[in-house]
Order: structure tokens, then C-alpha cells, then sequence
């Protein structure tokens, strides 16, 4: 960071450990707690019995010596759930008053700053997890995303925002960032250049980002951002939350006016601003100690056979010889004495780091074979198929706002699936939320859900609604259509007779859907009538 605004922030902190005394005294309510707290990256969990923080990490980068703290906290507090949110941030759950106190003033002693991640405030910047290492892609962007996480906590202090505000960049087409739809994107092009996008978001009424700038010199990235805060401030609305996020700015201005409107502050920023930035791309140095195959396709020496869901989790980097691991534990939440172990094994390999993925994974980056070999049995209980990596919220048992469980739904999908064995590609990644909100993007997966009630003669139940043919690639993204409310009850079956189907066809799930459509809604009707 150039400015140290962990000793900044820390003068805020007075005020969060006195809040946070009068919430759990029950002088102040959750609500109002809730609009102080978030702006510290913590909430009250539901029941306010507990609280919950969030660690936020530019571009979802995590270094040995934060895993060490992680590790550390985990063992001091006996924390029993850790979590990896889909904005790429580690959040610890189930802490009492006096130890989300502490692990907030620890954690800015880290250099981690909590501030900002939540409320109405400039987010945790995002990045496509493999930036720099992936191959195929257009450039590493992640020391970019750094910079502007720098950049804007500047505005914490300094700008009211109507509502928060999103930042995040993509590397490639696969866009796993959502970076064509969200508050701003950067999108990085063949040309060595961003196209910048805005105003989009997932959610209610959720939209398309707009385009609003093309061939972008990455030194001149931020005024891109500055131009955002600015047009937000002067065009967001300040008085119903409900359409307070920069996607409505689409509505009452018109796409069309609202890049007008963008533009103008561009030029502002642009005329006023000194922020052109010049950033040198880190280079790996590291040498691979074996290719992941011999010429004769057998598994080189220092690398066991790959076995089932391993193919998955193995992925060579456009670094020769280096490779990354993917690790999915289930709903997106490690036992607890995975970071430990993980600490221990890294702690001597040069150059390895960390990446929180937004669909709640981990890679390991910069392995050579030998040292995968050695960080590859840590991740046994993570996914094995596609399905296995499905994504959902933490769910109404810990949100404040949360309708669903979607982890509950999530762990009784999986263990229903698992029992039928199906070839690996039969069922999709299913995305859950248990809200409108869309904190597991089931707006743009293949197959999603929705926390909902459905009105049955015994009277309401637990359902979700149910979304499908949703994408999030760039140049094919599209939200998903909805296709009526399933009781939560019968999903673990509905995707089991799905499964079933398609692997009786020797399909995979886009191929069956995309050419036997009609025999997908019928399935589905048999559980939404």
C-alpha cells in the first residue's frame, strides 16, 4: 500500500468496540447495528447471539504471511467456521463480542483491512484468480486491481456513496469476475488494453453493465475509477435504498444518457486529477522441476496418477512446468485446520501464493510438480466433479437477511448426487442463494435457485425459485429465466431424476438441455407443479 490506512482506519476503531459493546448490552437493535457495523466488514449474525467478520484481500490475493495469521486467529479463537465469500474475501463466523474485537484490531496489525468490507462503501476489489499465471489470457491484471483497492479506500473517509460500489477486473472471455456486469469492470483486451463497463449488477432487476469506454491505457485506469464515484454521487439515489445501486442509474437516465453522464465526469477527472499510474508486471522466476508427462504420456516421475477429480484440480500454468491447484471444499468453507496444514507445506516453496476464486475456491499458485505432489493430499475433501463445485450463500442460518439455507440445501444435494455416481459433467455447477439478493450469482448459472415460499395446501413451505440457461461468459452473458418456485424439499430429487435422464442419454447437462430442451422443462414441471 502507498499510505498506511491500516493505521488510518485504526482511529475508527474506538467507535466500533463501543458499538459493538452497547449491540451486544442490547442498547442499540440489529438494524441499527447493522448500518454502523458493515462499514467495518463485520455484521451480527442472525439471532445477534454472534457476530461475523470479513477479511478483504485485493483481488483475492492472499500471501504466506496472512495465511499465518488466518491460521493463527483459527487456533487462538477456536473459530469454527471459515468461509470464502464470492468477493473474494475470508470470512470468520460464530465470534463472540470480545473476539471479533480483537481479530479486528489483529487483523489491521496484519496490514488486513477489514474497512470497507460492507455497507455503503467501495467493496473488495476483484480479480480472476489466475491473473498472471493463466494461459490464454490477455494480461496480468491483477497488479492493477491492487492499485485500485489502494485507490479507492482513499474515499472511505472522504465520499458518501448512495449504496456500495463494486470494482473488478477480468483477465479473459471466461469473465468468472463478472466483470461486463457489475458496478464498474475491467475488461482486459487482446490489444493490451482495458474496455470498461459499468452500472450492471446482479440482484432485483438486475442489468447489463454499460460500455462505456474502449482501448483504455491501463495507466490511466484510475480516473476511470474516479469518474464512477463521481457519476455515482451526482446520479444515485440517495433516498430509497431499493434503488440506490449504480445498475438503476440505467433506468433514470437511459443507458444512452447514463454513458453521456459517465463520460462527463471522465473528462472532469481527466482535466483535474493527476492519477496516471506506471506499473511494472511481477515476472515468476521460479523453475518447474518436471513436466506434468513423459513423451511416452506416462505421469512423470514425481507425480502420482492422477485420480478421479484430480484432472480437475490440477491446472498447468503458461509458466512451464509450474502448475496450480484448485481446491472447492464443500459450500465454500475449509474445515478449519485446513490453513494450518496448508501454512506448513507452502511455508518453503518460493513464490507460491494464494488466490480466493469468486465462486468460493482456493488456487495454489506457482507449484512445481513435486510440490503439488505434496500440497495435493491437503485438498481430499474438496470437488471432484463439476457438480461438486456448485456455489452457495452462507445462507439464512447465519444472514441477517437470508430467507433459505442454502448451505443446509447445498450439503443435501451434494450427499443425494454423490449416491448416483454420475460421470462427471451430468449435472451442472448449481449456484443458491437464499435470497433475491444473488450472492451466489444463481441469476447467471446454468441452473439456480432462489430462496422462496411456496403455497401448498398444508399451508407455506420452504421452496426456492428455480433459474435456468443463465452465463456469465463475455460475449454470451445472459440471465437466467425463471422458471416457477420447488419446494426445498424435493430439489436433492429433482436433480437426481435430471441426472438420471441425461446420463441414460450419455449427455452432458449443456448438451442435453441446449438439444432436448423440452425434456428439461418437463422434468422440472413434474416438481414445480
Amino acid at each position: 500500500m502507498s499510505k498506511d490506512y491500516a493505521k488510518e482506519f485504526r482511529e475508527d476503531l474506538k467507535e466500533f468496540h463501543e458499538m459493538t459493546e452497547k449491540f451486544y448490552q442490547k442498547d442499540i437493535n440489529i438494524a441499527a447495528y447493522k448500518r454502523f457495523s458493515g462499514g467495518f466488514g463485520s455484521y451480527a449474525q442472525r439471532g445477534g447471539a454472534s457476530s461475523m467478520l470479513r477479511l478483504r484481500f485485493a483481488g483475492g490475493e492472499i500471501r504466506k504471511e496472512q495465511l499465518l495469521f488466518i491460521a493463527e486467529s483459527i487456533e487462538k479463537y477456536s473459530i469454527s467456521l471459515v468461509h470464502f465469500s464470492t468477493c473474494q474475501s475470508v470470512q470468520f463466523h460464530n465470534l463472540s463480542k470480545a473476539q471479533v474485537c480483537a481479530l479486528i484490531e489483529e487483523s489491521f496489525d496484519h496490514g488486513i483491512i477489514t474497512r470497507g468490507g460492507g455497507g455503503d462503501y467501495p467493496r473488495n476489489v476483484m480479480c480472476s484468480p489466475l491473473s498472471g499465471v493463466q494461459k490464454g489470457e490477455h494480461f496480468d491484471v491483477l497488479p492493477y486491481a491492487k492499485e485500485a483497492a489502494d485507490y479507492i479506500l482513499g474515499f472511505i473517509h472522504t465520499v458518501k456513496l448512495p449504496r456500495k460500489l463494486k470494482i473488478c477486473f477480468s483477465n479473459s472471455a471466461e469473465n468468472i469476475t463478472h466483470a461486463t456486469f457489475r458496478d464498474l469492470g475491467f475488461v482486459a483486451a487482446e490489444q493490451g488494453t482495458f474496455d470498461v463497463y459499468s452500472a450492471g449488477g446482479l440482484g432485483r432487476e438486475p442489468r447489463m453493465g454499460a460500455l462505456t469506454a474502449s482501448g483504455v491505457e491501463p495507466s490511466k485506469m484510475l480516473y476511470y475509477i474516479k469518474a464512477m464515484v463521481d457519476t455515482f454521487v451526482a446520479y444515485g439515489n440517495y433516498e430509497n435504498r431499493g434503488k440506490s445501486r449504480t445498475r438503476f442509474m440505467q433506468d433514470t437516465l437511459g443507458t444512452e444518457g447514463y454513458i453521456k453522464a459517465y463520460q462527463e465526469k471522465l473528462s472532469q477527472a481527466l482535466a483535474n486529477e493527476h492519477l496516471d499510474i506506471q506499473i511494472s508486471i511481477p515476472k515468476i522466476t521460479k523453475q518447474g522441476d518436471a513436466l506434468l508427462s513423459q513423451p511416452d504420456g506416462h505421469p512423470a516421475p514425481c507425480l502420482h496418477p492422477l485420480g478421479k477429480g484430480e484432472k480437475l484440480s490440477l491446472i498447468p500454468q503458461k509458466q512451464e512446468g509450474l502448475y496450480a491447484l484448485h481446491y472447492h471444499p464443500p459450500g465454500g468453507s475449509p474445515k478449519p485446520e485446513f490453513f494450518r496444514r496448508l501454512y506448513q507445506a507452502i511455508l518453503p516453496m518460493d513464490e507460491v501464493a494464494l488466490r480466493v476464486s469468486p465462486d468460493q475456491s482456493l488456487y495454489v499458485i506457482n507449484l512445481t510438480a513435486s510440490e503439488a505432489e505434496k500440497v495435493r493430499p491437503l485438498m481430499e475433501d474438496g470437488a471432484k466433479t463439476l457438480f461438486e463445485t456448485s456455489v452457495a450463500c452462507i445462507g439464512a442460518s447465519i444472514c441477517q437477511v437470508g430467507l433459505r439455507d442454502s448451505q443446509g440445501l447445498l450439503a443435501a444435494c451434494l450427499e443425494k448426487v454423490r449416491k448416483e455416481d454420475f460421470p462427471d459433467g451430468t449435472l451442472p455447477k448449481i449456484h443458491i442463494s437464499g435470497c433475491p439478493s444473488s450472492c451466489s450469482g444463481h441469476q447467471i448459472a446454468s441452473l439456480g435457485f432462489r430462496g422462496a415460499v411456496k403455497q401448498t395446501q398444508e399451508g407455506p413451505r420452504p421452496a426456492f425459485a428455480v433459474y435456468e440457461m443463465g452465463c456469465e461468459f463475455q460475449g454470451k452473458e445472459a440471465f437466467g429465466r425463471e422458471l416457477g418456485v420447488m419446494l426445498e424439499s424435493q430439489i436433492p430429487e429433482f436433480l437426481v431424476k435430471l441426472g438420471r435422464e441425461i446420463a441414460s442419454r450419455g449427455l452432458f447437462y449443456q448438451e442435453f438441455v441446449e438439444r432436448h430442451h423440452e425434456d428439461f422443462l418437463a422434468i422440472a414441471e413434474l416438481f414445480l407443479s
